[in-house]
């Protein structure tokens, strides 16, 4: 989650940035002489979106991910067996392998190739498979975007006698390519960086993020031995799977019950293409499939994802038939019914592989989509055959899954029926607003009649919907979506939403882009607060990735002189008050709840656009979070109480 700190520029009732119009400056015509062309580098610092993706801290740690996958691609091409990242007290960056090292000596430019690889943008050895077979760096931006956006970038490598070295700024050498020792035992590169504090919002390296990525890759490529060292408070983290996508799938269903204990591995290769598959199911109600292509995360999928869905369909299908499961006359299994409570990686690996965009997110080759069928086919029928009580159990869960879905979209076709009826009747203690367009409008989930009182009677109703809860919500967690439609907490606030659920959901008849959930500073609220982050992440995460559900921030403190009121959110905020203050003379009130706050105060703290705190709910690593909402939410106790055993030595001040 990350600050949205939603302070508009000029202030609309709706909080967002005004505009008007202006006539054309003299001199403003457009001609030849407004063409500019951009020398190399500038193109990325004065456009660093198109090359990384943002400049937030997702964009910070892509330039991780840039120089990391250099190494790993050595590692791919079997020629590096170790890879170290280091993270500096000094907010530096190093990451080192011990593969070939970047060639060095005159290119055909007349530089050298050292500089060219860091300075000059579509220039690597990955392009004709001339140094790399397989590679997740393409279009030989990656180390030449991170130099770009760094403010101080040195580089060694160690190769053909010597360690050779360049130092830049900004992307511009500070001096030629040197020679600095000789090279004995060592080779391979490594690259320390400082990220421009002038080109990001934020340069903290996150040490989880990391941690998660590199375990990541090191699942993806086996045999190589992957470490994270942080300096700024003596962290370690190493990993090495020879079990490689087996493991990964094992790591992300620790938390669940596997209904049965071998996973279903493939590991062929169809003309270039290597293809590796690992799949597992387990007792609970959601699909949890990641997808890479040359070790990149594919997290829009591709024509590897379809390959693999259309043969588990048809092998699942074409089994139950065969063992009798499945009557001649009965229905197939559709791919929704065959997908709940599967595990799997999907990893393929090629030469020449197209993704859409800088990012990767999708892969487009068309063959790949028919080579990944064929062979996760074939690996899932010998399984099947091999292991027929693991065949009847997935299966039975499949059928179980049928059953669910067909009495969920009853459910479904009655709530939408319902309203139809109704005249498209929102629920009775929803108190909507007027404005009509979604772009404009906000709903705040409020914990209570109490808080959703005082909120009603605070928000600006131009465009601020209220929609106060009752008790908690159900964990959908352990619900499958025939119980979630059928429950009073939830169905209220699918109607109000307005955009249905499950495989109707459609995000283009969302009534709000602003989606706020306001609960209590308390234990109490941390659980609701959990619930309907659970509920959102599992059955309607198009509107987290489009960036619309947020929590609201309200105060904890109110320190007032009688003249003049502060708020604070914490005991360290409401210290630092206290000192501008300078006073003996104050009031210090800590709120239990939001129904203790006046509107005015719940308007002017938590839902005043020009002066209030959201944060966006964002999930950067689905496996992470996949992980996480089924320690917290799901059936197995123990994991829950490891967690909160872990945790609890970190808490300082507890409410009770």
């Amino acid at each position: 989650m990350t600050d949205a700190g939603d302070r508009p520029r000029s202030t609309g009732p709706n909080g967002r940035s005004g505009g008007s119009k202006t006539k054309a400056a003299p001199g403003s015509d457009y001609t030849a002489a407004s063409i500019q062309v951009l020398e190399g580098l500038e193109a990325v610092r004065r456009r660093p979106g198109m090359y990384i993706g943002s400049t937030d801290i997702r964009g910070l740690h892509h330039l991780v991910w840039e120089v990391v996958d250099n190494s790993i691609d050595e590692a791919m091409a079997g020629h590096a067996t170790t890879v170290t990242v280091t993270i500096h007290q000094d907010g530096k960056l190093t990451v080192e392998d011990d593969g070939r090292g970047v060639p060095v000596g005159r290119h055909s430019t007349g530089k050298d190739a050292l500089e060219v690889v860091h300075t000059v943008l579509h220039a690597g050895g990955k392009f004709g498979g001339g140094g790399y077979k397989v590679s997740g760096g393409l279009h030989g931006v990656g180390v030449s975007v991170v130099n770009a956006l760094s403010s101080w970038l040195r580089v060694e490598t160690a190769r053909d006698g010597g360690v050779w070295s360049q130092e830049y700024s900004r992307g511009k050498p500070l001096g030629p390519v040197t020679k600095v020792g000789p090279q004995g035992d060592r080779k391979g590169t490594r690259t320390t960086f400082q990220a421009d504090a002038e080109m990001f919002e934020e340069t903290e390296y996150a040490f989880d993020t990391i941690v998660s990525r590199l375990r990541e890759s090191a699942y993806l490529t086996k045999g190589v031995w992957i470490t994270l060292l942080d300096e700024r408070n003596e962290r370690e983290r190493s990993f090495y799977f020879e079990g490689g996508l087996v493991s990964f799938v094992r790591h992300l269903n620790r938390n669940k019950e596997a209904l049965h204990f071998r996973p279903i591995y493939v590991d062929r290769r169809d003309g270039g293409t290597a293809i590796e598959v690992a799949l597992q199911y387990n007792d609970t109600y959601t699909e949890n499939v990641l997808a890479f292509a040359n070790n990149i995360n594919t997290v829009d999928g591709g024509t590897h994802i379809t390959g693999f869905r259309r043969a588990l369909t048809r092998s699942i299908n074409d089994w139950a038939k065969r063992a009798g499961v499945l009557k001649e006359a009965d229905n197939n299994l559709s791919g929704d019914d065959v997908r709940e409570g599967l595990t799997a990686v999907v990893s393929v690996k090629l030469t020449e592989p197209q993704f859409e965009g800088q990012t990767k997110a999708k892969l487009g080759n068309a063959e790949v989509a028919g080579q990944v069928e064929g062979a996760v086919a074939d690996a899932i029928a010998q399984y099947l055959e091999e292991n027929p009580g693991d065949g009847r159990r997935i299966v039975e869960k499949c059928l179980t899954a049928s059953r669910a879905r067909e009495a969920a979209r009853k459910a479904r076709d009655l709530v939408i029926r319902k309203g139809a009826l109704d005249g498209l009747a929102l629920p009775g203690k929803l108190a909507d607003c007027q404005e009509r367009d979604p772009a404009k409008s906000e709903v705040y989930l409020v914990e209570g009649d109490s808080a959703g009182g005082s909120a009603k009677q605070g928000r600006d109703r131009r465009f601020q919907a209220i929609l106060p809860l009752r008790g908690k919500l159900l964990n959908v967690e352990k619900a499958r979506l025939d119980k979630i439609l059928s429950s009073e907490n939830v169905r209220p606030l699918i109607i109000a939403l307005g955009a249905g659920i499950g495989d109707s959901f459609d995000i283009t008849k969302l009534r709000y882009h602003r989606i706020i959930i306001m609960t209590d500073a308390d234990v109490d609220g941390a659980h609701i607060r959990t619930l309907l982050l659970t509920f959102f992440y599992r059955h309607m995460n198009q509107i987290i990735d489009a960036g619309y559900l947020y929590i609201a921030q309200p105060p904890l403190y109110r320190i007032s002189t009688g003249k003049v009121t502060k708020y604070a959110q914490s005991e360290k905020d409401r210290d630092l008050r206290i000192k501008e203050f300078n006073t003996k003379n104050l009031s210090v009130q800590r709120f239990k709840g939001l129904g203790e706050m006046n509107a005015d105060q719940l308007w002017d703290t938590t839902m005043n656009p020009e002066t209030r705190t959201l944060l966006k709910v964002e999930v950067e690593d689905a496996a992470t979070a996949d992980g996480i909402f089924t320690m917290l939410m799901g059936e197995r106790v123990g994991p829950r109480k490891d967690f909160i055993k872990s945790e609890a030595r970190k808490v300082r001040n507890l409410d009770i």
